[in-house]
């Protein structure tokens, strides 16, 4: 049988199951999985236009990162060591104020971009000004994105009032809606900042279009306490009363929960996106991702932006991740090094709502595929592949990707970005935000 691609490989691990395979191909015709088996028999039953020989190396889900500001970017570095509410508001914001355009998102996304495909990321699920731009750069350079349809109660250079937000994600919305690599999500920045008016608009146009919910929601004791002295209500409670605690919800970073508060979120079936490494250089607070776990909730994981990470690197978001959850646990057993590769792959997938789509190698999926060569000293000997990539590989092992069948990083090379062009696009940046 004539197909586009046949990839050989040491090792494939789909995910769902959860299983390693040894000697086994992965078939890719017209931009999706239609094959998983053993080599030889690869070798016999296909003839490819395309043929990737990967003898030392693992194949897996491309990893999706559930939760970035991808132009910020640019921020990276540019307000270290600093506690989150005085990072946003003496520092961050006035910066966005001052340089936020759609030249800075467009510059911005594509840094990030090249950083994510270079690390494995076919995925990333954003939440930033200029949403339309940053659809427009993921388009143009193949990655797979979920575009955040962002809400303030407040004028930014995006929109005005929270009437305007709401107008233009929609717009956006339908705008998008024939794109095979991108979805939406409606974004309320976060309970502070989004009233709840338009939260219960969100909510009826979440229920409409049948869209996720993104918002960053108890990421710091301050926030809580805040909401409490304000309201008398936890802003996981107050989100519950507006009925957005249901399984449309995304909530970003999770740090304070009680343990009424995720049975709260298991019983309603919402998701939580962990930004281990986020929360801990702003000392956010811990999300108990073990609890969570065990009560059902299904956890995933994103870097957040460069700004506050200071990557986008899910390698190294997946082993904090894991060692973090057994630290705050007392458990050395606590989100092992597959529940970690869940979180990363499969778990981001069914936040997103793309299950059915990404998040494991399995026939009829598209061809989200990464390959990761442990060759390298630092990962050997190979005993267990997972336990390896988890804990002991790097981003610059990760050596080939494709989005939907199409190979965007071949070797460590991108295959469609000039990296040169970009470099210098950085540093005009660069000059203009240290000024």
């Amino acid at each position: 049988m004539q197909v586009d691609t046949v990839i050989h490989a040491r090792w494939i691990i789909p995910v769902e199951p959860d299983i390693t395979l040894e000697h086994h191909s992965l078939v890719i015709h017209e931009g999706r999985i239609i094959d998983l088996l053993p080599t030889g028999q690869a070798t016999a039953q296909y003839q490819a236009v395309t043929t990737e020989n990967l003898p030392d190396h693992a194949l897996l889900p491309g990893f999706i990162n559930s939760h970035t500001h991808a132009a910020m970017t640019l921020l990276r570095g540019r307000a270290d060591d600093l506690q989150l509410m005085d990072w946003l508001q003496n520092h961050i914001w006035p910066l966005e104020q001052r340089w936020v355009s759609e030249e800075f998102v467009k510059d911005g996304t594509d840094l990030a971009i090249a950083e994510m495909l270079m690390g494995g990321t076919t995925c990333f699920n954003d939440m930033y000004f200029f949403p339309n731009i940053s659809a427009q750069q993921a388009i143009q350079h193949g990655i797979r994105a979920s575009i955040g349809l962002v809400v303030f109660d407040f004028p930014t250079v995006w929109a005005d009032n929270s009437e305007m937000y709401l107008s233009k994600a929609q717009a956006l919305h339908d705008v998008l809606r024939g794109e095979p690599l991108i979805t939406t999500t409606f974004a309320p920045h976060a309970p502070y900042t989004v009233s709840d008016a338009p939260l219960q608009k969100v909510l009826a146009l979440s229920g409409q279009h049948q869209t996720p919910v993104h918002i960053h929601v108890h990421e710091t004791r301050h926030e809580v306490e805040q909401a409490q002295a304000d309201s008398g209500k936890r802003p996981l409670q107050r989100l519950h009363e507006l009925g957005l605690v249901n399984p449309s919800l995304l909530a970003v970073h999770a740090t304070q929960l009680n343990d009424e508060e995720i049975q709260l979120m298991a019983d309603a079936g919402a998701h939580i996106i962990h930004c281990p490494e986020s929360n801990l250089k702003l000392a956010s607070g811990f999300c108990p991702v073990a609890k969570c776990l065990a009560a059902g909730i299904n956890v995933a994981l994103g870097t957040d932006g460069a700004a506050s990470n200071n990557d986008l690197d899910m390698l190294g978001e997946m082993r904090t991740a894991a060692l973090l959850a057994k630290a705050v646990a007392e458990d050395a057993s606590a989100v092992p090094a597959m529940a970690a590769l869940r979180m990363a792959t499969i778990n981001g997938a069914k936040a997103l709502g793309l299950d059915k789509e990404i998040g494991s190698l399995s026939i009829g999926k598209a061809a989200d595929v990464i390959a990761i060569d442990l060759s390298a000293l630092e990962t050997q000997p190979v005993y267990c592949p997972v336990s390896q990539i988890v804990y002991a590989a790097n981003r610059r092992q990760v050596t080939d990707v494709w989005v939907a069948g199409k190979q965007l990083l071949k070797q460590g090379q991108l295959t469609a970005l000039d990296i040169a062009a970009l470099r210098g696009k950085i540093a005009v940046w660069q000059q203009r935000l240290a000024s």
